[in-house]
């Protein structure tokens, strides 16, 4: 497509234009991308790709792969979703963020498009073909792309064949748009799935492998589940963990339980891009696993106290964090900083959270989805009165609610128990900032 440069949006002008809220729900369907793309000379057809669906764990998974392809000398592109602090981390290679520049006159390329098409484009589809005109603009070998939502109609799966498709831990979650059972939402993730790729699955249960296999067998594809057996523990804290996959040494900078379940996943999918013929060995695959950087994932932010960050969003997330505490911090007396947003399963996941905790400051999140924390906090209050009148529980506990994310970070630093911050990916960004900000350490 030509294009004749114009003057050149702000950067405040293209974020606006991102997430003008005139679009900005999501609707499923690929039509609009297709046409967005096609518009813009179809930079995807240029591209190879690492596929990425699952209910949780895409991040990390994500963050894993792209690392090990960058220490095995690929220009690699990454698509993350969503973004933790700075918008500009939805878009990188390498590992360095989209600049401003470069995101302004892309923004402005699409737009250019986007506005004369009669179904005008949503906020993720816009992101998605900005992002693409990137990757091919800055030579990517390999793309490693992570869904947005579900699969099947996710504006992602417009591209062809991936070298490999990836489905990480299912569970429930999205039920407004992928249905309200573990097989109609694994459908829908299983949409990744195309003739000519090969497939790597986290090891889900019946009713999720059952569909995933269906649907590689549909398409004549292989499928590798990854084996925890091959993955031992050699030493384990907050700040990261050794590990061994089979004769491999791992040093992983990530720390929770979860996240070796996660690294067998993409040590597999590493494997499985070398049978393709991709240039990844044993050393890449240890120099790339001891990069690898995920924020807001059972992320230690300081010691003094211990504040750890958690953008967990549902059951499956408040489980995987319970996990984590038992083994690292068994002896609980948590301050639990929590936010949540309300189309999500909240009240489970506190029950799950509040065992470990002696008291908790109640937040609302920066989302219009946002469940105000005086909701949130008599929630808290009712699940341990109940705890408490069931004998579960040998006390009640302090429950507050802060008018501000800066001011909660600020009182909960100032005790001396640990800090459990946890919530919503979109508090996870406004507590990071404020951490850095209080206390003036790098993250």
């Amino acid at each position: 497509m030509p294009y004749r440069k114009t003057v050149m949006m702000t950067i405040e002008e293209a974020l606006n234009y991102i997430n003008s809220r005139s679009w900005s729900q999501w609707r499923l369907g690929l039509s609009r991308t297709r046409e967005l793309l096609r518009r813009v000379g179809d930079p995807q057809k240029d591209l190879k790709f690492v596929h990425i669906a699952g209910t949780n764990g895409k991040g990390s998974t994500s963050a894993m792969i792209a690392s090990m392809l960058i220490a095995s000398g690929y220009r690699t592109g990454m698509y993350p979703s969503p973004f933790i602090e700075k918008f500009n981390e939805r878009i990188q290679i390498n590992g360095v963020q989209i600049g401003d520049d470069d995101l302004c006159e892309l923004t402005e390329m699409v737009k250019a498009e986007g506005d004369d098409m009669e179904d005008h484009p949503t906020h993720f589809e816009i992101i998605t073909a900005i992002g693409m005109l990137y990757f091919k603009r800055m030579g990517c070998d390999i793309v490693v792309l992570e869904v947005g939502l579900g699969g099947t109609f996710d504006s992602t799966n417009v591209i062809e064949a991936a070298e490999l498709s990836v489905i990480t831990n299912i569970g429930i979650d999205h039920t407004q748009y992928l249905g309200d059972t573990l097989a109609e939402i694994a459908s829908a993730k299983a949409g990744i799935i195309k003739k000519g790729s090969d497939v790597v699955c986290y090891p889900n249960v019946p009713e999720v492998m059952d569909v995933i296999e269906q649907a590689c067998d549909e398409k004549g594809v292989r499928l590798t589940v990854a084996d925890f057996g091959r993955m031992s523990v050699l030493e384990a804290g907050l700040g990261g963990q050794k590990l061994k996959w089979d004769d491999i040494i791992i040093d992983l900078p990530l720390a929770g339980e979860y996240q070796t379940r996660n690294a067998a996943v993409a040590l597999t999918a590493a494997e499985e891009l070398a049978k393709r013929g991709w240039n990844i060995t044993a050393a890449s695959m240890a120099e790339g696993m001891s990069k690898a950087k995920w924020p807001a994932r059972f992320e230690l932010l300081g010691t003094d106290p211990v504040f750890i960050l958690d953008g967990g969003h549902n059951l499956q997330c408040a489980e995987a964090v319970a996990e984590s505490l038992t083994r690292y911090l068994p002896e609980g007396g948590l301050t639990l900083l929590i936010g949540m947003l309300s189309d999500k399963n909240y009240e489970e996941a506190v029950s799950v959270l509040l065992p470990f905790a002696s008291r908790c400051v109640c937040v609302t999140p920066d989302s219009d989805r946002a469940l105000p924390a005086e909701e949130l906090a008599e929630v808290i209050k009712e699940r341990i009165a109940a705890a408490v009148q069931a004998g579960t529980r040998d006390r009640s506990i302090d429950v507050t609610v802060c008018g501000s994310v800066p001011d909660a970070v600020r009182g909960c630093i100032s005790g001396k128990e640990p800090v459990l911050a946890f919530g919503s990916l979109y508090l996870a960004g406004e507590i990071r900032s404020a951490y850095r900000r209080i206390t003036g350490k790098e993250i």
